[in-house]
């Protein structure tokens, strides 16, 4: 059996008297899509920044691939192998698609102090990143600017570049706000067929019920800081607490209950 990419014990996060994540325990299996859910304040973007490096944790440990990851700095995490895209797109809106995922490559192949230097002269990864561009669907935007290409599209380049730096771990955060429907259907596909793919460890949290049904293998859904459920999309769609919770739904023996 194989062992967990990121296993996660007894997270937690205060902020002076306030708890905002407790108690959290986890484990990602290699290959699968994990995702957590809740309501607004349900703590997902703190858990989310603590395993990120963005955050440190008052209490808890964090272990990719069985090594203690907790507390270190995002860029040493990303170096590691966990990379976050953000709800708020982190692209290079003068340079066009395709030097943004040089950009990235040209880094993550240890050539940082010379960044688009090196990568406009390297075929290798020049070819490289029209490759990650293919996987997404929008090589054909490979000349364009990217301030001028559709928000849509700017989310899966962000994406593009967060698979370029050859993640263990990919999070997703929000990868659907703001799309119109037929962006967040296509979105959806792309990232369930990466998924397939077998390449590719995913954690999304996502409010959207319908994308994160049709990726999910498994979801941990957040209440409060805690976790409330963790389970199979068919079992988190079924649990009651959950369906009070989060998706809204009154719990019919409780207001059988309270009518005189």
């Amino acid at each position: 059996m194989s062992n967990p990419v990121l296993t996660i014990a007894n997270l937690t996060k205060r902020f002076g008297g306030v708890t905002a994540v407790s108690d959290i325990n986890l484990e990602v299996m290699p290959k699968e899509t994990i995702a957590i859910i809740g309501p607004n304040g349900a703590g997902k973007t703190t858990f989310y920044n603590m395993v990120s490096g963005r955050m440190q944790p008052t209490e808890g440990k964090i272990m990719l691939d069985g090594k203690d990851i907790t507390g270190l700095p995002p860029h040493k995490i990303s170096r590691l192998g966990v990379s976050r895209s953000f709800q708020i797109n982190n692209i290079f809106p003068e340079m066009t698609v395709q030097e943004n995922v040089e950009v990235v490559l040209s880094a993550y192949h240890g050539h940082s102090r010379k960044l688009f230097n090196i990568a406009s002269r390297n075929t290798g990864i020049q070819q490289e990143a029209v490759d990650f561009l293919k996987r997404l669907g929008i090589d054909s935007l490979k000349e364009q600017r990217a301030e001028v290409i559709s928000y849509g599209d700017k989310r899966l380049l962000e994406i593009a570049m967060v698979l370029a730096t050859q993640p263990k771990l990919v999070l997703l955060d929000e990868p659907t706000a703001g799309m119109t429907p037929d962006e967040t259907r296509r979105t959806t596909r792309l990232i369930k067929k990466l998924a397939d793919s077998g390449d590719y460890t995913f954690m999304i949290t996502e409010h959207d019920m319908d994308v994160v049904f049709n990726l999910a293998d498994r979801i941990l859904v957040m209440h409060r800081g805690e976790k409330l459920f963790a389970g199979s999309p068919e079992e988190v769609k079924n649990d009651p607490e959950v369906r009070v919770a989060y998706l809204g739904e009154e719990d019919d023996e409780a207001v059988e209950e309270a009518k005189p």
